[in-house]
């Protein structure tokens, strides 16, 4: 399943915030010249998570995109038919426009205009709202995210935790045993199949 460029974007600003939220516990009393990659034996600092298996294997993801799928075809749908009927009378009028008076015909002509412009109002606004329920799905997937992120790093004991992606000239490499994506996915699907019920 193709992820949608604001569902990209969002992972992108996950990682931003993981990263902040990673470094808030890291001490200043560190020095430079110590900086490893393990907090423990066996215990990595850095992990990733591979974006693009997490967009493809997210149960909430899937769902999200389909309903915004859903209601966008709901709204492609109710315009085209507004526009259909609109279509349909200008058509009626130009049949009629011949025979009719003088003063019927500029009334009609007048109606079909303030039907055309509240036709076009109607149109902007119900791609406004299919945006805004886009931003509003789309933060409620980085809250959950960051959230998660941030209580997955302190369990473990993360310093940091980045994300990849094909492609991404950010993370050239990741050894694979920094890999932590099938875990991050595991749990966020059983949380989420726990909030569904």
């Amino acid at each position: 399943m193709k992820a949608s460029i604001v569902t990209k974007s969002v992972l992108a600003l996950l990682i931003a915030a993981g990263v902040s939220a990673c470094n808030q516990n890291k001490p200043d009393t560190k020095p430079a010249a110590a900086t490893t990659t393990s907090t423990t034996v066996g215990t990595p600092e850095i992990v990733y998570i591979n974006q693009d298996s997490l967009v493809s294997k997210y149960d909430y993801i899937k769902d999200m995109d389909k309903r915004l799928g859903d209601k966008g075809k709901a709204a492609q749908a109710d315009v085209a038919s507004r526009q259909q009927a609109i279509q349909r009378e200008i058509a009626e009028y130009q049949k009629a426009a011949p025979t009719m008076a003088a003063d019927q015909r500029a009334a009609t002509e007048q109606r079909l205009q303030r039907k055309g412009q509240e036709f076009q109002q109607y149109q902007q606004n119900a791609g406004a709202q299919v945006q805004n329920d886009q931003v509003s799905e789309q933060t409620k997937l980085y809250d959950k995210l960051v959230d998660f992120t941030k209580a997955y790093a302190k369990e473990k004991g993360y310093k940091m935790i980045l994300t990849y992606q094909k492609g991404n000239a950010t993370v050239l490499y990741g050894d694979p045993s920094l890999d932590v994506t099938a875990d991050v996915v595991k749990r966020l699907n059983e949380a989420y199949a726990k909030d569904k019920k």
